[in-house]
This record gives structure tokens, C-alpha cells and sequence, in this order.
């Protein structure tokens, strides 16, 4: 419920580099929440976003605040676009990629982008939930 006022005490704890935080066993998450994380039920609701227009089925993903405000100019590249429920960092490895190669995978996407790299991605996504890869 705190997690946000918490974060300070479990920074130190990051298992990735660069400005994005990811903890395997997170002391903010719950039984439940790691269950679905793990299943990526958590994307579910995203879909009402993808209805609204506020997203695309495929992008980057969405960043936090606390994140984007330590972004290098290059970083920032990645916010010239819609956030999505996929990307092509998700396929490649989720959340075993470095930050840097998470980053140059988006950028990479971003300018490469087409119709057919994104039916290429979505199905790779689905996949890639179904088999669970890098999901912690």
C-alpha cells in the first residue's frame, strides 16, 4: 500500500542497472502481486488503454516519473513515442536485459518501426508471456 514511501529503504537492493528498478523478491510486493506479475496478468487492464488511444499494443514501456527524471538526452528518445502493452525489449529478454540494451532495443524500435515489426513483435510477446520469459 506504501510502496512509493518505502522505495527509499529498498533502493539499494536493485538487481539491474541503470535508472530502472527491478528486485526479484520486492518487499513491497505482495504473494498475490508477484503471481501476477509472473503471469503478466497485470497487463490485462492495459487494455482499456489501448481502447482509449492512450496506448498502442505495441511501444515502449511506460516508464516512472522517478526514472524519466535521470534519463541522458539520448534516454529521452524513447518518450517520442506511445507507450505500449508490448515491446521489443519484452521479447528479447524482459527483464534480464541490461538498462543500455533495453534502451537501444526501444530506440532501435523506434526507428525502425513498421506494421509488419509489430505483428512480429505482438506475436513474439505472446509467446514470450506464455512461456514466462524474464518475468519477475
Amino acid at each position: 500500500m506504501d510502496a512509493e514511501e518505502k522505495f527509499a529503504d529498498v533502493q539499494t537492493q536493485n538487481e539491474t542497472d541503470g535508472k530502472a528498478f527491478k528486485v526479484e523478491h520486492d518487499p513491497c510486493v505482495t504473494k498475490i502481486g508477484r503471481f501476477i506479475r509472473k503471469t503478466s496478468i497485470d497487463e490485462i487492464p492495459q487494455l482499456w488503454n489501448i481502447l482509449k488511444g492512450d496506448m498502442s499494443i505495441i511501444g515502449i514501456c511506460p516508464p516512472l516519473p522517478r526514472e524519466v527524471v535521470l534519463y541522458t538526452p539520448y534516454e529521452m528518445n524513447r518518450l517520442t513515442v506511445k507507450v505500449g502493452l508490448g515491446t521489443i525489449a519484452q521479447v528479447a529478454g524482459r527483464s534480464d536485459l541490461p538498462f543500455q540494451e533495453w534502451v537501444d532495443l526501444d530506440i532501435t524500435y523506434i526507428q525502425k518501426r513498421s506494421l509488419r515489426l509489430d505483428i512480429k513483435i505482438f506475436f513474439q510477446m505472446v509467446f514470450a508471456v506464455i512461456r514466462r520469459d524474464g518475468a519477475k
